[in-house]
């Protein structure tokens, strides 16, 4: 069981975070990468801006890794997710999880991804060509 989970400040490599996943017993590495979209509706997007509970988002990411662990069966979960400023085109979450399997791998990446929108202490401002708008806040 491997877990590795980072908040980024920085741009991400999702190249450098799948070279973390264990490969040991893996047959399958699933991933997801979440990307700035340029437009929001009929608006064009500018920017995003995300602030987290600083202290409280490695944990609650921790937490949905190893639950992804013991509830699916997958071996390894890496989890990134920026803060501060996002323009289009930029990573905004990185998933890659391990897998004996891809059927498991799949699942668990899809529950993370929902888990972390639902739980992650996270607000994102939305800069945008009709203005500013802040979303979310721990689901």
């Amino acid at each position: 069981m491997s877990v590795r989970v980072f908040v980024e400040g920085e741009s991400i490599n999702p190249e450098e975070l799948r070279d973390m996943v264990s490969k040991n017993g893996c047959g399958s590495i699933v991933s997801f990468v979440g990307i700035t979209r340029g437009k929001e509706g009929e608006h064009e997007v500018h920017s995003l801006e995300f602030d987290a509970w600083g202290e409280k988002l490695p944990l609650v990411l921790e937490s949905i890794a190893e639950r992804a662990i013991s509830d699916f069966g997958v071996s390894s979960v890496v989890i990134a997710h920026r803060t501060g400023m996002v323009l289009p085109g930029e990573t905004i979450v990185c998933i890659h999880v391990g897998s004996e399997h891809r059927r498991e791998g799949f699942h668990a990446c899809s529950w993370i991804i929902d888990e972390l929108k639902g739980q992650a202490p996270l607000w994102k401002k939305e800069t945008r060509s009709d203005g500013v708008e802040w979303k979310g806040g721990m689901g």
